[in-house]
């Protein structure tokens, strides 16, 4: 794309989880071949702005309507201006959207965001709404190009689509059956993702660690994961989500033995109940998954294990409840994410009859205050370690006495560093070695460098590119067009107001 004055700016804005993300990356290098260019840093809106939705949580439409509803006064007022909207929801209401929300132009489904400049065109010349929801995946996603949020991190999708058939989730119905890429294609991906200066990668899939069951082969994961460890300039790699019914020891091994795999672990566990597991169909029971965390833990001493947990779920008596504390006690969750139970339309959960909100309530507050004591007590025995963390975009102060910037460890832990007084500052996707000095609940804080103690630099690819990146945005006026994995990075909208790019 050749960028000029006249060129129509785009804008994404995303609701949901990291499969979204990565499908709004695609979207926007989608918009740049078409001869769209990003919205300036901190813009509300644009000449297309496209919202990619979630349907998971209860509140799922709230949040689509409540942009749509600030959009349509915008719109009213911007002559032009077009608006899409695509993902999960818009999957599953599909022509509702447009029928609450006039002003919309275009409907797209997850199964065909390939068609978005096709169908933002059609809109613009019949004058007219135009909904396309395809019933199948036609196009693999990572074919399609990409305008990457980071140069030092990316997400590589390994499959899509889902083949549980938990009560309470509608994701299998909107995303299909799960499809799996060859091992090839995904390792030339992260390849052409190193050579651009990624040193990070995360492998995403519905249930990630089942991949290799559409082609037979049920040790593909492991296998992926040790084959990441071939490949040169790649420093971290990490996956979300696996499924603890598909978890297998051969992936632990492979975790512990590949060098660049980290050791962090984002495994739902839903509820520690096996009554509730069995209502939810979710195919393991308790004493699995704390073999999984042990066996784990036990190759891997400072894993940091994250999960979602689910309270108030319909049926969930408090020894049910009891469970869950129990496991998550045994667990040592590092965090977790955890959710009152929202009932979906279209699951089988739907029909049953919820509890009392008080009472969800109450139980949420209890399991909120015991995660947060289980997550202290973790980030405190970091306390005097020496750890390498890759510095993430952007930095700030933090306090009153100290300019901190921010990092994550292996574990994926976050950490506030400071800088020695008069020093240059890292670049994103360095590598600082601090030494902790202090844990506070959902963070660490480093500070060794401010008393002569352990602080260094080591520079990547990874910052040479992002200086390269900002030199050219430099020279150039910023932005150029995405065609495919090798796609430069760029700013892609979560939300309300856009992510901002150092």
């Amino acid at each position: 794309m050749t960028d000029t004055t006249f060129a129509p700016t785009y804008l994404v804005r995303t609701l949901g989880c990291q499969m979204n993300v990565h499908d709004s990356e695609h979207m926007a290098g989608l918009l740049e071949g078409a001869g769209y260019t990003a919205a300036p840093e901190g813009a509300d809106v644009a000449d297309v702005v496209v919202i990619n939705t979630c349907a998971v949580r209860e509140n799922a439409a709230t949040r689509l309507y409540g942009n749509l509803g600030q959009l349509a006064s915008v719109k009213a007022e911007r002559p032009g201006m077009q608006i899409a909207v695509g993902g999960c929801l818009a999957q599953k209401d599909r022509g509702e959207i447009v029928t609450r929300a006039p002003w919309v132009d275009v409907v797209f489904g997850t199964h065909n965001i390939d068609v978005l400049p096709v169908l933002l065109e059609r809109a613009r010349h019949n004058a007219a709404a135009q909904v396309e929801i395809e019933e199948s995946l036609k196009v693999f996603p990572s074919t399609l190009p990409s305008r990457r949020d980071a140069i030092a991190s990316g997400w590589v999708s390994i499959s899509v689509g889902c083949n549980n058939t938990c009560t309470f989730c509608i994701v299998p119905s909107l995303r299909g059956k799960e499809r799996d890429r060859r091992p090839g294609e995904i390792l030339a991906e992260i390849e052409a993702l190193v050579s651009q200066g990624a040193v990070e990668v995360t492998l995403l899939g519905q249930n990630v660690n089942s991949y290799g069951v559409e082609f037979g082969d049920r040790g593909a994961f492991a296998k992926l994961l040790r084959a990441c460890g071939e490949i040169e300039g790649l420093e971290r790699v990490r996956f979300t989500s696996p499924h603890p019914a598909a978890f297998t020891d051969d992936v632990i091994e492979a975790m512990a033995e590949t060098p660049n795999v980290m050791p962090s672990l984002h495994m739902p566990l839903q509820s520690g109940s096996d009554r509730v597991l069995r209502a939810m169909r979710r195919s393991y029971r308790s004493d699995r998954y704390l073999g999984i965390i042990e066996r784990v833990r036990a190759a891997m001493p400072d894993a940091a294990i994250t999960t979602d947990i689910i309270v108030g779920f319909p049926g969930e008596t408090e020894e049910d409840f009891l469970e869950t504390m129990r496991v998550v006690e045994a667990s040592r969750f590092t965090s977790a994410f955890t959710f009152q139970y929202s009932p979906r339309p279209g699951t089988p959960a739907y029909e049953l009859e919820p509890l009392p909100k008080a009472v969800v309530q109450e139980r949420f507050e209890r399991l909120i205050a015991l995660q947060e004591r289980v997550t202290l007590e973790d980030s405190q025995r970091f306390v005097g370690r020496t750890l390498e963390l890759m510095v993430l975009d952007g930095g700030g102060r933090k306090d009153g006495d100290s300019a901190r910037m921010s990092g994550r460890e292996p574990g994926n832990r976050l950490v506030h560093f400071a800088l020695p007084e008069g020093a240059e500052a890292p670049r994103p996707g360095d590598m600082v070695t601090v030494r902790v000095t202090h844990g506070a609940p959902h963070h660490l804080i480093a500070d060794s460098a401010l008393d002569g103690g352990p602080y260094a630099v080591r520079r990547t690819r990874a910052g040479d590119a992002w200086d390269a990146a900002r030199s050219d945005d430099h020279d150039h006026g910023g932005g150029s067009c995405g065609t495919g994995a090798s796609a430069p990075a760029g700013p892609v909208g979560l939300g309300i107001p856009t992510l901002r790019r150092a």
